[in-house]
C-alpha cells in the first residue's frame, strides 16, 4: 500500500528519508543491542551488524527494519519530515562496526571490552531512537563542515555559476532538494521575505554541488555582487 501523500519513493528517492524511519531502526538497533548485552549473546550483536551492512550495501528493499516501517508503519502514520539520508547513513556505518567489533571481541574471550562496545551501541541507540539527537548524523554534520560547507572555506561562489544571479549587494544561495523537508521551509521563508533568491537544485546540478562542497542540504549563503559570500544562513 502506498499513501497518496508520499512524496518521496523510499526504496527510489534515497537522498533523502523520512525522518522517523531512523528513529525506527534505533529502535530495534538498541532492543538487539541491549539484548546481546543483558543475556551474553555475541550472535544478536553479529546478525544485527550483518542486517545493518545489508541495507548500506544493497539499499533499503533488503533492510528488514527499513521494510518494517514503510511498509507497516508509514502507510498507517503517513510520511514524517524529509531529511538528507546521508547522516543517519553514517550512523548505521558506525553502528555496524561498533557491532561487529562487539562480536568478535566476545568471540576472542575479550568479553567485557565486547559487553562495553555493546552497551555504547545500545546507549546511543535509545538516545536517538527516543529524543531524535543521533550522534552519527551529528558528526556526519561536524565532517561536513570541516570539509568545506561552511562561509569560512567557500569565501566565494562564482556569479557565473548562478542562473539568474541579480548582481545586488545582497542576494540569497540556496543549495536544494526538491523533496528536502527543510529546503521547502526555507523556500517559504525567503519567499515570504521578498529576498533577491538563487536555487540551485543539487540533484540537478551535482557537479556546483561538489564545486562548492555542499555536503548537506539545505545550505545557504549570502553574497555580494561579485560572488563573495557575506553570511551562511544555514
Amino acid at each position: 500500500m502506498r499513501p497518496a501523500h508520499r512524496t518521496a519513493d523510499p526504496y527510489l528517492d534515497t537522498d533523502v528519508i523520512d525522518d522517523r524511519a531512523p528513529r525506527a531502526n534505533q529502535s530495534i538497533v538498541f532492543a538487539t543491542a541491549l539484548a546481546g548485552v543483558l543475556f551474553g549473546w555475541p550472535l544478536a550483536w553479529a546478525l544485527m551488524a550483518v542486517q545493518l551492512l545489508v541495507g548500506l550495501l544493497f539499499g533499503r528493499r533488503y533492510c528488514l527494519p527499513c521494510l518494517a516501517y514503510f511498509e507497516l508503519i508509514q502507510p498507517r502514520i503517513g510520511e514524517g519530515r524529509l531529511e538528507d539520508s546521508r547522516p543517519p547513513r553514517l550512523a548505521n556505518q558506525m553502528g555496524f562496526a561498533f557491532l561487529s567489533a562487539a562480536a568478535a571481541s566476545w568471540w576472542l574471550g575479550a568479553e567485557t571490552l565486547a559487553t562495553v562496545l555493546g552497551a555504547i551501541v545500545a546507549a546511543l541507540a535509545l538516545l536517538a531512537a527516543g529524543t531524535g539527537f543521533c550522534t552519527g548524523c551529528e558528526l556526519y554534520k561536524l565532517g561536513a563542515r570541516l570539509r568545506g560547507i561552511s562561509a569560512r572555506h567557500h569565501d566565494h561562489i562564482d556569479p557565473a555559476d548562478l542562473a539568474g544571479f541579480p548582481g545586488l549587494d545582497r542576494t540569497i544561495v540556496q543549495f536544494t532538494h526538491p523533496i528536502c523537508s527543510d529546503c521547502r521551509e526555507w523556500d517559504q521563508r525567503l519567499e515570504a521575505e521578498g529576498r533577491p533568491w538563487v536555487r540551485i537544485d543539487v540533484r540537478e546540478s551535482p557537479g556546483l554541488a561538489e564545486k562548492y562542497g555542499i555536503a548537506v542540504v539545505p545550505t545557504i549563503f549570502a553574497v555580494d555582487r561579485e560572488g563573495a559570500v557575506i553570511e551562511q544562513l544555514a
